[in-house]
């Protein structure tokens, strides 16, 4: 009987690793002082996760690279693909030969979450989506985000592309850090592309006071994920929630955490920096929402969307939650940036974006969310 015991607790370990993914009770978040690194809040914060397109954070993050070595400028000429002109929603709607600039498709890819401009933007870099996600995940890994692997350039389902909170916090805080000329593109909420005006799709970055901007994700299987960068009175703290439940649900999650750092209710511990976390405490992503699968797709082949589909509408207790905040910061607000090297990028304060001007950041401030049609 001891020896039939014995078997069996060999055996369930192999047996739960086998098991499918279910889903996941919780969520995973964390808040960072992006001052010095300090860990504010976290839960289950290096507990593996799908990054739906929180992923795209690190595309952006290679083409600010590249900006910054000079490889490209902002008003190269990109020609977009049949792969990428076959992405799946959300995109442009690129058609196959369709030329756009860098800053169009950046733009795209911060306000729309576009898969195909996201697509463009790899293959222009990496010669082919593959190779540039392996660039990817070799630049994340220098970075240090040692649990997150990358297998495309959107974030489209791929059962091998997971990533932590932890490590998507250290994206958002080293693109933050390391391109401060770039870095106002993600406060931008609305932009022109040939003469349509397209607004954004993060209710965060339009609503809450201090927002700077970051990026929103959503697939089946990692759950309604958001990164929220907000600043007040100099104070500013860096936030990831992965697998909300709805997509109300991230946003207050997100509005809850930063209402606390901002108040200086957190559970902060003195000694604790997200550069001293321990990596990885196990267990496979959760296949959080159950609305699709997760097969062994090919790049860019899983037509799971991002959060905007369905287009959910803001309900009023989430509306309540951001304007009737018991906080009343001073905010301010950038100016201007100083460039590396031209173009100039100018944040325009209050303005109508204009079409083909790709010398400038096309509205850059925030603009108040109004849901498109």
């Amino acid at each position: 009987m001891n020896t039939v015991k014995s078997i069996l607790l060999l055996l369930l370990p192999i047996c739960l690793l086998l098991a499918p993914n279910t889903s996941y009770a919780g969520h995973a978040a964390i808040m960072i002082d992006a001052a010095n690194g300090s860990v504010l809040h976290e839960e289950n914060a290096t507990h593996s996760w799908y990054p739906a397109s929180l992923t795209k954070v690190m595309t952006l993050y290679m083409t600010f690279d590249a900006l910054k070595a000079g490889e490209i400028q902002l008003n190269d000429i990109l020609t977009a693909s049949t792969h990428a002109a076959r992405q799946p929603q959300s995109k442009l709607g690129l058609r196959q030969g369709e030329k756009l600039t860098v800053q169009d498709a950046i733009l795209a890819v911060i306000t729309r979450s576009a898969n195909d401009a996201a697509v463009v933007l790899s293959e222009h870099l990496g010669g082919t989506e593959e190779n540039f996600a392996i660039k990817m995940t070799a630049k994340g890994h220098s970075l240090g985000m040692y649990d997150s692997h990358f297998m495309n350039a959107t974030g489209l389902p791929h059962p091998w592309q997971v990533t932590t909170s932890r490590d998507m916090a250290v994206l958002a805080w080293k693109t933050q850090q390391n391109f401060p000329n770039y870095y106002p593109f993600f406060s931008a909420h609305t932009f022109n592309f040939k003469g349509r005006e397209l607004h954004g799709i993060n209710k965060f970055t339009a609503n809450y006071p201090g927002a700077e901007g970051m990026k929103t994700g959503f697939t089946c299987g990692s759950g309604y994920n958001l990164i929220s960068v907000a600043n007040q009175d100099g104070k500013r703290l860096i936030g990831v929630i992965l697998g909300g439940m709805t997509s109300p649900e991230r946003y207050q999650l997100m509005i809850k955490m930063m209402n606390n750092g901002f108040a200086n209710r957190t559970d902060a511990n003195p000694a604790a920096n997200i550069n001293a976390m321990a990596s990885n405490t196990g267990g496979t992503p959760p296949v959080q929402l159950g609305c699709g699968n997760m097969p062994q797709t090919s790049i860019g082949s899983n037509s799971t969307n991002d959060a905007y589909i369905p287009k959910a509408k803001l309900n009023r207790k989430f509306t309540h939650s951001i304007h009737h905040t018991t906080m009343t910061p001073t905010v301010k607000k950038i100016t201007s940036i100083r460039p590396i090297a031209k173009p100039k990028l100018t944040v325009v304060t209050k303005s109508k974006i204009k079409p083909n001007k790709p010398k400038k950041i096309e509205q850059v401030n925030k603009t108040r969310y109004h849901h498109p049609k």
